[in-house]
């Protein structure tokens, strides 16, 4: 199984039921170690999405009642491999697995708070590409392109999705809108 990048690059690999696999031992891992400080706990991104390739780096959300919820696990969250990193965005804090040293990160843990727009965003995204496999290969396009454009400038590739990221977000939401009515 192919899993981890080194910092910066793009590379997109096939689906691989491997990354399911993965995502859900690492769901699990969280949760044992997180115990009832933990709300919920999906693998998200590209990796969980199954029309598509993906970096094989595995997108864990972590939803917590607030972040002090998690950051007294630190401690032990970094003896067991997940390393606190930094606050990616506002209103998320970014933890890494891997082999850090040599700057090779396996996965990604954004830890937000349950039912924050954040929350809703990663779980929607992944629901509504995982149902409609005609805008997950949109998606998988772009980022086919994307990767060739930028084999070395992860942060290019990211921003060269946002757009489409958007309109898939808000696509998502009203899907899961009209999902839940």
């Amino acid at each position: 199984m192919s899993i981890g990048l080194k910092k910066n690059l793009v590379v997109l690999e096939p689906h691989q039921a491997e990354w399911d696999v993965e995502g859900a031992a690492t769901c699990r891992k969280i949760r044992e170690l997180l115990g009832d400080d933990v709300v919920d706990v999906q693998h998200v991104g590209s990796t969980s999405i199954r029309w598509i390739s993906a970096k094989p780096i595995i997108d864990i959300a972590v939803a917590v009642r607030s972040f002090q919820d998690i950051m007294q696990h630190n401690d032990e969250l970094a003896a067991n491999g997940i390393v606190y990193h930094r606050q990616d965005i506002p209103g998320q804090q970014l933890y890494r697995c891997g082999d850090l040293a040599n700057d090779i990160v396996t996965h990604f843990i954004h830890v937000v708070i349950y039912n924050s727009e954040a929350w809703h965003n990663y779980i929607n995204f992944r629901d509504y590409l995982n149902a409609n496999p005609e805008d997950a290969r949109s998606y998988e396009q772009l980022k086919i392109e994307l990767c060739s454009k930028y084999p070395d400038d992860r942060i290019s590739y990211v921003d060269g999705k946002k757009e489409l990221v958007d309109e898939l977000l808000a696509k998502a939401k009203r899907w899961k809108e009209n999902e839940c009515t």
